[in-house]
């Protein structure tokens, strides 16, 4: 029987890589946080003072990164770059404008692409990102848009952030999503948007039991129980 995929979509703090994992743990699915990808490359390429537009910089940094995503006994994905477990220290502001920049160039993007769609032929997966569904899984059996208005975006990145003891300010938030906003959809390379055979699922209104409801409904529809 031919695997399932299920390909999240929408932009940051939308609430995609809470409702995925979540999602995946209950079907039983394999969960691929392909953003933790482009953050482990922009925390390499921030601890080797190169900067995160420098497209020459970064793409020369690429032959000594080694990247692993492996899971725990819970089966949380762990991000393992070089050796080192750096799942919490990629999601720092400054390592997501690294990523957002990053994840632009098309050199990055190739290299990254065979990682992502190998865990789909191998497993059942719920895999989030900015093009899934547009570009790393095109055939994918379920593709949905997540998306939510930027202030519920902005104030939902903002408490993330406090429970993570990350010092920030609303303000500061703000910014960076804004900015992630515009480098996501104005990028050249698969640029954010919305998958033609997509489902859109706005959570604006929705706390987080009622978007993941209505994603496993989704889910369930699809591909049954």
């Amino acid at each position: 029987m031919e695997n399932r995929s299920v390909a999240l979509d929408g932009p940051s703090a939308a609430g995609k890589s809470t409702l995925a994992r979540r999602a995946a743990k209950n079907f039983g699915y394999i969960y691929v946080d392909t953003g933790a990808l482009y953050r482990c490359i922009g925390l390499y390429t921030l601890r080797n003072n190169v900067g995160s537009k420098d497209e020459q910089g970064v793409v020369r940094l690429l032959s000594g990164i080694n990247l692993e995503i492996v899971y725990d006994e819970t089966m949380e994905q762990r991000m393992i770059l070089n050796a080192e477990d750096v799942t919490d220290l990629i999601r720092t502001p400054e390592a997501s404008m690294y990523a957002s920049d990053i994840s632009a160039m098309p050199p990055v993007r190739a290299y990254l692409l065979s990682m992502q769609r190998e865990r789909a032929v191998k497993n059942n997966v719920v895999m989030d990102g900015r093009d899934i569904g547009t570009v790393v899984l095109p055939d994918a059996g379920l593709k949905v848009f997540i998306t939510a208005s930027p202030e519920v975006r902005v104030q939902r990145r903002y408490l993330e952030l406090i429970a993570r003891n990350i010092d920030t300010t609303l303000e500061d938030v703000e910014y960076d999503l804004i900015t992630r906003d515009k480098n996501d959809s104005e990028r050249q390379a698969a640029p954010l948007r919305v998958a033609d055979d997509a489902v859109v699922l706005d959570t604006t209104d929705m706390d987080l039991d009622e978007s993941f409801v209505a994603l496993c409904d989704l889910i369930t529809g699809r591909f049954g129980k």
